[in-house]
């Protein structure tokens, strides 16, 4: 009986021991703890320097990427004001010219045309004036009736009327004044080419048409002539910065290239956004002088805004980063310790953070010495 009590509590004993070793665990792994608050001595206080927070006002500057263009409003596209084939190139892409000067020669049978209608306009007109002189001065002797002396000066109106008509197609057609003069005073006139002429002052920066195409008037483009001592900067502001930028802010275009910075200001932001960028394009119109920004050239542009912000700016230098990368600041406390507290970093102006969360007016922290007390308190 003794026997069987023994090992009853034997087998009892084994399986609380089996349980034990079969039931999960419920001790978590420690969690590491956060450093804790340290204290200075007087002599390394020596090695640090406080700031006191204070609220400030600052500008702000966007910093975008940017597409050189032409300036439209200085920007005119020649179109053909003749039909027929080309028959010289008279400029070269990049060629400056000046208002006026002759870009190509068309050999177009419209000069034919329009002359002839034009000789025969005012040979009309002048048989219908006189016609109507006459019917005039009749009248006064009751040769002809009234109603026919008024239809014979409509006719001379209207005879007229297709006269000034077709001096105008000369005219668009750009023919010489002395050439028009001496259609008008019956004397022949040479051949005339078609001249596509220069309508301002700038450069010839496309030139789509080659020798021998055929133009179609008012249809086919034939150059584009761009005034460059302006352009456009089209450059892209995303959600985060659209706030900061206003029209008629300052900006500065880096090119890159050498030391040089071109001045200009904001004069346009688009109503869209772009679906797929999901940017906003705003237009900097800038100065060029030497021409020396060229269309499509990628620059860096910095929007300088007008409207003041205010925030907390604490100095960089006064910003560390912990294990896992997060900003914070050294804080002094009420007793002179010196504790961690982690911010929200917001714009940076120059060397200085705008804080968004995690200080507020009159805190102290440390500005220098950042780095000693963070090896202090890893001690």
């Amino acid at each position: 009986m003794k026997n069987r009590s023994i090992l009853a509590r034997a087998l009892a004993a084994a399986v609380a021991v089996s349980i034990t070793a079969c039931s999960p665990k419920t001790d978590s792994a420690p969690q590491p703890l956060a450093p804790s608050n340290i204290k200075l001595t007087p002599a390394q206080r020596e090695n640090i320097h406080l700031y006191t927070v204070a609220s400030a006002k600052f500008r702000k500057t966007v910093t975008a990427t940017g597409t050189v263009d032409f300036d439209n409003d200085q920007a005119t596209s020649v179109l053909a004001p003749f039909s027929g084939p080309v028959s010289r190139l008279l400029v070269s892409l990049g060629e400056h010219v000046k208002q006026g000067q002759p870009l190509a020669v068309v050999d177009s049978p419209d000069f034919a045309t329009a002359i002839s209608a034009y000789r025969k306009a005012i040979s009309t007109a002048q048989t219908a004036r006189r016609l109507a002189d006459l019917d005039k001065d009749l009248v006064e002797h009751n040769g002809v009736a009234r109603r026919e002396a008024d239809q014979a000066e409509s006719d001379a109106a209207n005879a007229e009327a297709d006269r000034e008509a077709a001096l105008q197609s000369l005219v668009s057609l750009q023919v010489p004044a002395q050439a028009i003069k001496d259609i008008q005073d019956g004397r022949p006139i040479s051949r005339l080419d078609g001249i596509i002429r220069a309508p301002i002052a700038g450069t010839v920066v496309e030139k789509p048409i080659t020798p021998g195409q055929l133009l179609q008037a008012g249809t086919t483009p034939c150059f584009t002539v761009a005034d460059l001592s302006r352009v456009w900067v089209m450059t892209q502001v995303f959600g985060s910065d659209l706030e900061s930028v206003r029209v008629g802010d300052q900006a500065d275009v880096v090119t890159g290239i050498g030391s040089a910075k071109f001045s200009g200001i904001v004069d346009n932001i688009s109503a869209l956004v772009d679906p797929d960028t999901r940017s906003v394009v705003a237009r900097v119109v800038v100065k060029n002088p030497g021409d020396l920004l060229k269309k499509q050239m990628y620059v860096r542009v910095l929007i300088q805004a007008r409207e003041e912000s205010t925030g907390v700016l604490v100095p960089v230098s006064a910003v560390l980063r912990d294990d896992v990368n997060l900003p914070f600041v050294y804080f002094l406390q009420p007793d002179g310790s010196f504790a961690r507290q982690h911010v929200t970093l917001g714009y940076r102006s120059g060397e200085q953070y705008d804080i968004a969360d995690g200080l507020k007016a009159g805190d102290q922290i440390v500005v220098d010495g950042g780095i000693f007390v963070q090896f202090m308190q890893n001690q």
